[in-house]
């Protein structure tokens, strides 16, 4: 497993990305597994054709994070049959679907990489010291490429959505 330094912090302190590499603008987006519930999952090439939003964040119970999930909700309503939003993180199903139920999430599939960790590996985006997802955005194309990567230099900051958004209406 690769480190990646001095790219992230939590709080103002570094942290050590790891993965397998780290997908850049461009790049085919790898594909991966993930989990709406233990036995109900998910795989992104199930969408291939379509515009992909991989929304990414450390914890749905943290201020933060839930924002992030908030916001994209609310966007996602706008973007049409042809996008579709995913939020990833590595909390349990069963708390992310305790949370999007609360919370009135209709919009975007809230799923989770808790089981093997692929998306993490394959995107280079498990935060060692912390031992959950950094927050970033990718937008992936229908060709399957890589339009926009963003990952947020500092935890505790809120990705750019209008820059991702932006390359939702670029990728259409």
């Amino acid at each position: 497993m690769a480190e990646f330094k001095n790219q992230v912090t939590y709080r103002g302190q570094p942290v050590t990305l790891e993965g397998e590499g780290q997908v850049q603008v461009g790049d085919v987006a790898p594909d991966f597994t993930a989990w709406k519930g233990f036995f109900e999952s998910h795989r992104l090439s199930e969408l291939k054709g379509q515009v992909v939003v991989l929304s990414v964040a450390p914890s749905v119970d943290t201020k933060v994070c839930a924002i992030q999930l908030r916001m994209f909700n609310q966007q996602a309503t706008g973007l049409g049959p042809d996008v579709k939003v995913w939020y990833l993180s590595l909390d349990l199903p069963f708390a992310l679907n305790r949370f999007t139920a609360a919370e009135g999430i209709q919009n975007v599939a809230v799923l989770s990489d808790y089981k093997e960790r692929e998306f993490a590996r394959k995107y280079g985006l498990y935060m060692k010291e912390l031992g959950v997802l950094a927050r970033s955005t990718f937008v992936v194309g229908r060709d399957g490429r890589v339009v926009f990567r963003e990952v947020v230099p500092e935890m505790m900051r809120e990705p750019d959505y209008d820059a991702a958004l932006e390359a939702v209406r670029k990728a259409l």
